[in-house]
């Protein structure tokens, strides 16, 4: 396994220690399947911190979930950005992305057992607390992490950046055991006011603890710097929104905070 020491450095104000944030490529299995991830902690954080899966948009896993999962590091938490296509294997056209995206929608226990083999390599770590663990997904993977609550999978919080939040498999009562929070954008296609009002509907039958916020003027894809080049290139209704962006990931700061039961 390779290791890659990153040079953004913060300070902490309690100690004055410099933190250096650790990336490291990792691998792990899934009935036989080899999955590539990335897995983020800093070395100033002592003993066991709540751990962070993050979940890759329609893409695959690349730079953008590897740097979601810094980001989280550099709140002291492990975070690993996980596989779920296998071969860490992605994507560079939509039709592409849209069949190894569609193998997993139409296979829920394929895509459950490679959420949890992620989860169970998380578990192994010696800097990770077992008990507390969160998800996070962007586009198909915030999809992928709101199926997983439904499911009742042992996770603190979910939150889901301009995920879908329609499925053929929704919540039961009683079933969800995460905390949710979801972000989507008013002008967004791909989750149109109906399909978010449903999923409301949903969460209040299931009896689950969640948070909808909803960007107004905001399209799909808007935490990711890169969804203009994706947007002209592609002829897709994506965009970037640096006031959405920020906003969503201060919630998600507090959100996490809260679910893991960490002072700030």
């Amino acid at each position: 396994m390779k290791t890659l020491i990153f040079a953004a450095m913060f300070i902490f104000a309690s100690s004055g220690a410099q933190a250096v944030v650790q990336g490291e490529e990792v691998t792990y299995t899934a009935n036989g399947t080899v999955l590539k991830g990335y897995i983020a902690y800093d070395d100033a954080t002592k003993g066991k911190r709540p751990g962070v899966l993050v979940v890759h948009e329609w893409w695959g896993h690349d730079e953008y979930a590897r740097k979601r999962a810094n980001m989280l590091a550099e709140l002291g938490y492990t975070a690993l950005a996980l596989d779920m296509y296998g071969g860490g294997k992605q994507a560079h056209h939509p039709d592409e992305a849209g069949k190894f995206s569609g193998e997993l929608a139409k296979n829920l226990p394929l895509a459950k057992a490679r959420f949890k083999a992620a989860m169970k390599f998380l578990h192994t770590r010696e800097n990770v607390d077992s008990g507390n663990i969160a998800a996070l997904g962007y586009c198909f993977g915030g999809s992928v992490a709101l199926q997983m609550a439904r499911l009742g999978e042992d996770l603190k919080g979910v939150a889901s950046f301009h995920g879908a939040l329609a499925t053929e498999h929704p919540a039961q009562p009683g079933q969800v055991r995460a905390r949710i929070i979801s972000f989507t954008g008013t002008d967004d296609p791909m989750i149109p006011p109906e399909q978010v009002a449903a999923f409301k509907q949903e969460m209040e039958k299931a009896g689950a603890n969640y948070k909808v916020v909803t960007y107004n003027g905001v399209k799909h894809s808007f935490t990711n710097p890169a969804a203009d080049e994706y947007g002209r290139k592609f002829n897709l209704p994506l965009a970037y929104d640096a006031a959405a962006d920020k906003a969503s990931w201060e919630e998600t700061k507090g959100f996490l905070a809260k679910v893991f039961e960490v002072k700030r």
